[in-house]
C-alpha cells in the first residue's frame, strides 16, 4: 500500500489533543492534554471534564504555533472528557483489571520523515485498533520517541555533527543555531504526534514516557566527550531537553519539580504509583558521558525509592539485562573496520566501560524486588525479546519490545544475538542472567517490528507481544 510521506514541508498547523499521565491519587487521575494551533490564532478550548470547564494554558511558541495546555482530573464514574464537540473515552477505573502498551524507537535515523505514512505507521494502526477492542489506561514510551538526527542538517555550525564541532562559535551563530534546532526538533514532534494511527491513540491513551539517545541525537552521552561538551554539543542537548519536556510531557522547566525525582532537573527521572502497581523510570540519558550512564542526581534518586507492595515495573530505556557484550568490544579492538560500532555498545549497560554501575543498578533492582514482582521494561535494539535473572525467590523478568515504527534489522543481526546470548551472563553471584524466548517462538530474539501488552486481571499481570509478521505471542505470566 502506498500513500503520502511525512515531510517537514507539511508540517500540522494543528495537533491534539494529546494526552499525558500526571498521576493518580484518591481514586482520580490527574491528566495533561496538549493542543497546538497557529500562533496567531484564538485559544482553543474549553475542555469539558467531570463537570468542569477547563480552560488552557499557552505554554510555548514554537515553529509558528502556540502549544496549549490543559490540566484536569477525571474520577472513575467518569467515561472520559468533551473537546472541541467530540468525546474521548478514557480509561479512569485504575483498582481492578487494567491494561497498559508499552512501546519504544518511533521512527528511524535516515529519511524517516520521508517514508510513506501507511507503511511507517502500520504498527501505530494496530495498537489503535488494540485499543478499540479491549482498550489500555496508559501507554508507556520507552525512549526514541522520535528520531532527531536530522535536525542538525542545514545550519552551518551543526551540518557535521556529531563528527565535528567548531571550537569557538560566535555568539550570535550559536543564538541562530539554537533557534533552528527549536523549530527542527518541533517540526519532528508535530509530525510524529499527529500522525494518523498516533493521533487516534493520543486523544485518549495517556502516555508517560523517558527519552534516550535518539530523542537528543544518535550516541548522546556516548560520544567523545569533547563533542557533547562543546558548545554546538550543549545547546542540541538544551533544545532536545526542551522539546523533551513540551512535547513528552506537555511541561517547562518550571513543571519539574512536580513531574520528576530531581527537582533540580540535573537528572528527568520519575516514579508513579497507581494501585497496586509502581512505575520507575531512571534518566539514562541526562548524566551520561562515556564513564557513566546515571550521574549523581540520578543515583541519589534512584537509591531513595522504597519498595513497594504489588507489581513494579522498571523502565530502562536500554536492556537492564543482556549477554556479554565486552566480548565484542574485545573482538572490535583487533577489527578496525568494526570500530565505528563502538558508541552503540558503549550505550549498553553490558559494555566493560560500565560494569561496575551495571552490578550497581541490578542490586538496587534487587532490592526493589523485596517488597512484590519486579519486571524490567525496555527498548533500544530494534528487536523483541527477553530475559530472566536470579533464582526463583528473586526472579526479576525483562521484556523488550523495541521498532513500533523502526524497520526491523536483517535475520542475521537478531541470529548473531542469540549466539552470543547462549554465552551466559552473571554480573552479580548467585544471578545468572538467561535470555529466553518469547512464547511460540523458536529463537531469543525476532527480527519483527513490535509492541508489548501489559494485563492484570484478578490481580495476575502476563505479558502479550505483537509481532509484525507473526500476530500476538500466547501471554507470558508475570508472576514472581
Amino acid at each position: 500500500m502506498t500513500g503520502p510521506a511525512l515531510t517537514t514541508e507539511t508540517t500540522p498547523q494543528a495537533i491534539g489533543p494529546v494526552l499525558y499521565f500526571r498521576g493518580h491519587d484518591a481514586g482520580r487521575i490527574h491528566l495533561a492534554a496538549l493542543v497546538a494551533r497557529p500562533a496567531d490564532a484564538a485559544a482553543p478550548g474549553p475542555l469539558h471534564a467531570s463537570g468542569i470547564q477547563v480552560q488552557p494554558t499557552e505554554i510555548a511558541r514554537v515553529a509558528g504555533l502556540g502549544i496549549w495546555r490543559f490540566e484536569f482530573d477525571l474520577g472513575p464514574e467518569d467515561a472520559g472528557y468533551q473537546f472541541e464537540g467530540r468525546s474521548h473515552a478514557v480509561q479512569t477505573d485504575l483498582s481492578g483489571d487494567m491494561r497498559i502498551a508499552f512501546v519504544s524507537c518511533n521512527g528511524e535515523e535516515n529519511g524517516d520523515l520521508d517514508r510513506e505514512a501507511p507503511e511507517r505507521n502500520a504498527m501505530w494502526e494496530r495498537l489503535a485498533a488494540e485499543h478499540l477492542e479491549r482498550p489500555f489506561a496508559l501507554m508507556l514510551q520507552g525512549g526514541d520517541q522520535i528520531y532527531a538526527d536530522e535536525v542538525t542538517q542545514d545550519h552551518p555550525l551543526s551540518e557535521d555533527w556529531p563528527e565535528y564541532a567548531p571550537a569557538a562559535p560566535e555568539p550570535q551563530q550559536l543564538d541562530d543555531l539554537h533557534q533552528h534546532l527549536r523549530r527542527r526538533f518541533a517540526e519532528r514532534y508535530l509530525m510524529v504526534l499527529g500522525a494518523e494511527g498516533y493521533a487516534q491513540l493520543a486523544a485518549g491513551l495517556p502516555s508517560l514516557s523517558v527519552w534516550d539517545d535518539h530523542d537528543i541525537c544518535d550516541g548522546w552521552g556516548s560520544l567523545p566527550d569533547e563533542l557533547t561538551q562543546s558548545q554546538v554539543g550543549q545547546t542540541v542537548f538544551s533544545v532536545a531537553r526542551e522539546m523533551y519536556l513540551l512535547f513528552q510531557h506537555a511541561a517547562t522547566p518550571a513543571d519539574i519539580p512536580r513531574l520528576f525525582l530531581d527537582p533540580e532537573g540535573h537528572s528527568l527521572g520519575w516514579s508513579r504509583h497507581l494501585p497496586g502497581l509502581t512505575l520507575i523510570a531512571p534518566d539514562l540519558r541526562s548524566e551520561r558521558t562515556r564513564h557513566r550512564i546515571m550521574g549523581p542526581a540520578g543515583w541519589r534518586d534512584f537509591d531513595a525509592l522504597e519498595p513497594r507492595e504489588g507489581q513494579t515495573f522498571l523502565i530502562s530505556s536500554v536492556p537492564l539485562l543482556g549477554p556479554r557484550l565486552s566480548l565484542v568490544e574485545m573482538l572490535m579492538m583487533v577489527i578496525p573496520r568494526m570500530q565505528h560500532y563502538e558508541d552503540d555498545l558503549r550505550d549498553q549497560w553490558q559494555s566493560r566501560a560500565h560494569r561496575a554501575e551495571w552490578r550497581r543498578i541490578l542490586r538496587a533492582a534487587l532490592r526493589l524486588r523485596q517488597a512484590g514482582p519486579l519486571t524490567v521494561l525496555s527498548g533500544e535494539i530494534h528487536v523483541a525479546t527477553r530475559a530472566e535473572m536470579g533464582p526463583s525467590d528473586t526472579l526479576i523478568h525483562q521484556l523488550v519490545a523495541s521498532g513500533i515504527s523502526h524497520r526491523a534489522p536483517p535475520k542475521a543481526y537478531a541470529r548473531a544475538l542469540g549466539a552470543l546470548a547462549r554465552l551466559g551472563e552473571a554480573p552479580l553471584k548467585d544471578h545468572p542472567i538467561r535470555n529466553l524466548r518469547l512464547p511460540g517462538q523458536r529463537a531469543r530474539y525476532i527480527s519483527q517490528r513490535n509492541y508489548l501488552t501489559l494485563d492484570r486481571k484478578d490481580d495476575q499481570w502476563s505479558a502479550v507481544w505483537n509481532l509484525e509478521e507473526s500476530g500476538r505471542t500466547p501471554p507470558l505470566p508475570l508472576a514472581g
